[in-house]
Formats: structure tokens, C-alpha cells, sequence
């Protein structure tokens, strides 16, 4: 039997940038939770060195929100601050800003520039290779050189088509913002918002404290404790064929050789320099998500310490946040390899947002023999069976109702026949 938890497939391929806010609770737990949680298993790590994102330090302006189409108002602004400052951050009067702070971000450092580079394995020295290329394409080294040798003068040849249809057109970016925030503000905003509206509205006195004795029970009720807010926003870098041509004819860059006359090592030199200033790659804005876990220390007295139940919170929540960029953006969602054929299993579960019933295309993976492209083949659809859920989230304490059960370690689906180890599986709706 294969093992598809080692299945070479090609996977998209990610980077995870936090955003870095201001000082909020319990922020060193928090973000150590974050940068100690397992990179998402369905997409490669494609980490750039990139500069911390503090947006302090891109401030916009009005013209260019005006340019992004969200300009505000004086009478706006004056409310969204009001509205942060009474609420302790909760509301978020930033959020409309940050994709604009965000591009801003990504054209002074040359953001997209640096994640093609590390598709390319781009060195110091300016020179690059197709090694890393090839190991998540699954093709042979030489014939990716010998392609690369021949689009210079005739074109890209099909197997650089491919890769970069999708491998490289397939590169995505995360920006996570998270805060940790206190519920009682939130509480007592609601509350008195009730109090107004009830004595707006009630003329009874005994009606009207009734009303109040609700409003404060609804607050002691919603009180206690913290929330975890997480916003992603979620960008890919764009990659067409055009862009690889440009991108091979005039910046590709080999390593020099002996035998390089003068006039080559100018005009490698020209190329390494102009890489790194081209505003030829781009990173696409897609959309963002947002997610929140409420969070009671004094539910879990005894089984976890205080730290251990933000770290999960915070984790869970991130995964979360992740699993509705996927759902909701069809390029985003990943591929997933069968587990087993019969029964039909695979290693996703409710850590990628599932809830059962949801349906999932099986695919095959072919070549086209005409363009000499990879394409995959829907040889059925599959329903995930909501009794057979896997449970994969982050750190799960199994309750003791539940220990005498056996332990899942994958999702079973209803549905079809002839499926095998290693075919890959896709959500649809």
C-alpha cells in the first residue's frame, strides 16, 4: 500500500508575514504561539527574507485611499477612532487601510521580486538554478536546463509552461494580524447601548429596570475572559506567460563561467541589477478573513495553565482563519492525496474547516499530450461521511465521554469506486 502521507504531489506554495500591531494582552504568548505553530502540511514553505511588517511605518494617505476607493471622511474617522478607543481596540478602525498599507509594503521591498527569486534559488552573486523547481514539479533537472538554454532565442519550452502555469502561478502570501483582547469593554458597550434603548423606548418603571436587570446579566454572562481575533489577508503572485518570457530573456542569470567574454559579464551585471528594481512581478490582492475565539481561563482551571490556553486558542484560530480563505477563494484551495482507495480516506479534517457532507472532486493527474501540460481528470465525487470526522486540530485533549472510542487519524468520504492511494481529492461546492 502507498503511503500518501509521503506523496510527492504538487502542492501550491506559501509565505506567512505577521503583521506587527501594537501592544495588546498577553502579546509575547500570543505571537510566540504564532510563530511556534505548524506551517499549514497542504502547501510548501516558500519563505522569503522578507522585512518585519510593522504598518507604523507605511502610513497612507488620503490620496492614495482615495486612489484604493476608501476614502474617509472627517465625520468617519472621528467615529472609527471612537469607536476602537470605547470598544478597547475591538473594533478595528484600521482594517478598511491595510491592504493599501500592505501594497505599500510590498512595493518598497520588493516583495513579489524576492519570492520569484526564491522560486529560482536566486544567490547573493545574482545567478540561478531550477533545482527547486524541479523538486516540486517532479521533473527531470536536465531536461529544465536544456529548456531554459533553448527560451532564450525560440521561446519557453513546454515543460517551463507547465511549471510555471502550476507551480509558480500557484504562490501565495499570508498576512496575519492578531490581538488579544479583553471581552469586558465589548460587554459594557452592549450593555449600555440596551440601557439606552430601553429607557428610549419603555415608559413603565417596572418594565424599564426589568429591561436593566437583563442588560446586566446579559453583561456578566459576556464578560469574563478574552478574545482572540485573527484577519488574514491573502495575496498571489502573479505568474503568466508573458511574464516568464520577459523574465527568462532578460533576467535569468547563470552562473559565470571561464570562458565568459567581457561583453556577457556586463551584461549579466546588467541583469542581476535590474532583478532587483523590475516592477514586472506583482503580488495579486485576493480578499481577507477574519476569525475569533472567546477564551475563559476559569473553564479550563486545573487541566491547562493560562498559557497553554491562549497558545491553543490563538492556533486554532489562525487554522481557522485559513480554512475560510480556502473555502471562499477556489485558486486557494490545496489538493489533497487519498489516503486509501477503499475505504476512501484521506488526512484532512476539522482543523481545514470541515463539518461533513462537504463534496470533494477526485482527480487524476495526466499529461496533455498536445500541449505537453499537466491536467487533472474529475474521475468522480466524493461526500466526507460526518460520523467518520477526523479531529486534527491543534493540541486536542480528548474529553473522557469519549476515550473508550477508537482515535481517528483520518476523514472517511462516501461515494464511487476504483479510487486509489496518492489520487488527489478537491472541495467543491
Amino acid at each position: 500500500l502507498m503511503d500518501s502521507t509521503k506523496t510527492k504531489y504538487r502542492r501550491s506554495s506559501l509565505e506567512l508575514i505577521i503583521i506587527e500591531t501594537d501592544d495588546f494582552p498577553q502579546k509575547d504568548v500570543v505571537l510566540k504561539a504564532y510563530s511556534e505553530s505548524p506551517f499549514p502540511d497542504k502547501y510548501n514553505n516558500h519563505s522569503v527574507e522578507a522585512a518585519p511588517f510593522i504598518p507604523a511605518n507605511y502610513q497612507i494617505t488620503d490620496e492614495e485611499r482615495a486612489a484604493a476607493g476608501i476614502l474617509k471622511s472627517a465625520a468617519g474617522k472621528m467615529l472609527a477612532g471612537f469607536a476602537s478607543e470605547g470598544t478597547g481596540g475591538i473594533i478595528d478602525s484600521t482594517k478598511a487601510d491595510m491592504p493599501v498599507i500592505i501594497s505599500k509594503y510590498i512595493k518598497q521591498n520588493h516583495l513579489a521580486n524576492k519570492m520569484v527569486a526564491r522560486w529560482f534559488n536566486r544567490r547573493l552573486s545574482g545567478s540561478m538554478d531550477n533545482n527547486l523547481l524541479s523538486s516540486r514539479g517532479e521533473y527531470d533537472l536536465s531536461s529544465l536546463d536544456a529548456s531554459v538554454a533553448k527560451s532564450s532565442v525560440q521561446g519557453l519550452g513546454k515543460i517551463l509552461a507547465d511549471a510555471g502555469d502550476e507551480l509558480i502561478n500557484n504562490t501565495f502570501l499570508i498576512f496575519t494580524k492578531l490581538k488579544f483582547l479583553s471581552n469586558e469593554p465589548i460587554a459594557a458597550v452592549i450593555r449600555d447601548a440596551a440601557k439606552a434603548e430601553s429607557a428610549a423606548n419603555i415608559s413603565n418603571e417596572m418594565l424599564l429596570n426589568k429591561a436593566y436587570k437583563l442588560a446586566d446579566k446579559l453583561y456578566e454572562k459576556t464578560k469574563e475572559g478574552y478574545s482572540v481575533w485573527t484577519t488574514a489577508y491573502l495575496y498571489k503572485l502573479v505568474w503568466d506567460d508573458s511574464t516568464s518570457a520577459v523574465f527568462y530573456q532578460d533576467y535569468w542569470v547563470e552562473k559565470p563561467k571561464v570562458s565568459d567574454s567581457f561583453e556577457m559579464l556586463l551584461s549579466r551585471a546588467s541583469k542581476i541589477k535590474a532583478f532587483d528594481t523590475t516592477s514586472l512581478f506583482r503580488l495579486e490582492y485576493l480578499g481577507n478573513e477574519s476569525a475569533k475565539s472567546i477564551v475563559t481561563f476559569s473553564l479550563s482551571k486545573g487541566k491547562r495553565t493560562d498559557e497553554q490556553i491562549i497558545t491553543l486558542a490563538t492556533v486554532r484560530n489562525v487554522d481557522a482563519v485559513y480554512a475560510k480563505l480556502q473555502k471562499k477563494y477556489e485558486v486557494f484551495k490545496p489538493k489533497v492525496p487519498l489516503f486509501t482507495g477503499y475505504p476512501i480516506t484521506a488526512k484532512i479534517g476539522l482543523k481545514e474547516g470541515l463539518e461533513g457532507g462537504e463534496k470533494f472532486e477526485v482527480l487524476e493527474q495526466t499529461m496533455d499530450q498536445k500541449t505537453g501540460r499537466t491536467q487533472y481528470v474529475r474521475k468522480g465525487i466524493i461526500k466526507v461521511d460526518e460520523k467518520l470526522l477526523w479531529d486534527n486540530r491543534f493540541n486536542i485533549d480528548e474529553p473522557d465521554s469519549m476515550k473508550t472510542l477508537p482515535v481517528l487519524d483520518r476523514t472517511t468520504f462516501k461515494g464511487g469506486k476504483d479510487y486509489y492511494s496518492g489520487m488527489l481529492i478537491r472541495e467543491i461546492k
